[in-house]
Parts: structure tokens; C-alpha cells; sequence
């Protein structure tokens, strides 16, 4: 999925990032906005893990947006 298309949309996104990434705090989901390096960042902070392992799970996560918006 496009992330001009999440941000843009990304109240209705919020909820989709939460089930994904359970850790993060509405205030974590506030300052992220939508923006992919901001969650990306906020993702290695409360996970602990590398930009690199981080970039990977949104652009995992991403797809999977996709594939349900698509119906498969």
C-alpha cells in the first residue's frame, strides 16, 4: 500500500497499526501521524529492534493492507 494513501487516511489506519503492533501508545500513534519514518521509529523504540527489521515489518504489514483491501 501506498503510504501517501495511509497517511492521508491514517485515522481509519490507526486501528490497523494497533492490532499490528500492540505495544505502541495512542500518544506513540499521535506523534507517528500517519508518517513512515516516525512509525518506524516509534516501532524500534517499543520493540527494540533495528531500522532495517522495522522497515521490513511495514513494508510486510503494508502488503498484507493491501491484500485485504483487495479481498484475497
Amino acid at each position: 500500500m501506498n503510504w501517501d494513501r495511509i497517511e492521508g487516511n491514517w485515522k481509519q489506519f490507526k486501528g490497523k497499526v494497533r492490532e499490528q503492533w500492540g505495544d505502541l501508545t495512542d500518544d506513540d500513534l499521535e506523534v507517528a501521524a500517519g508518517k513512515r519514518e516516525n512509525l518506524s521509529g516509534k516501532i524500534q523504540e517499543r520493540y527494540g529492534i533495528t531500522k532495517e527489521d522495522a522497515e521490513k515489518k511495514l513494508d510486510e504489514w503494508a502488503a498484507k493492507l493491501d491484500d485485504i483491501i483487495k479481498g484475497k
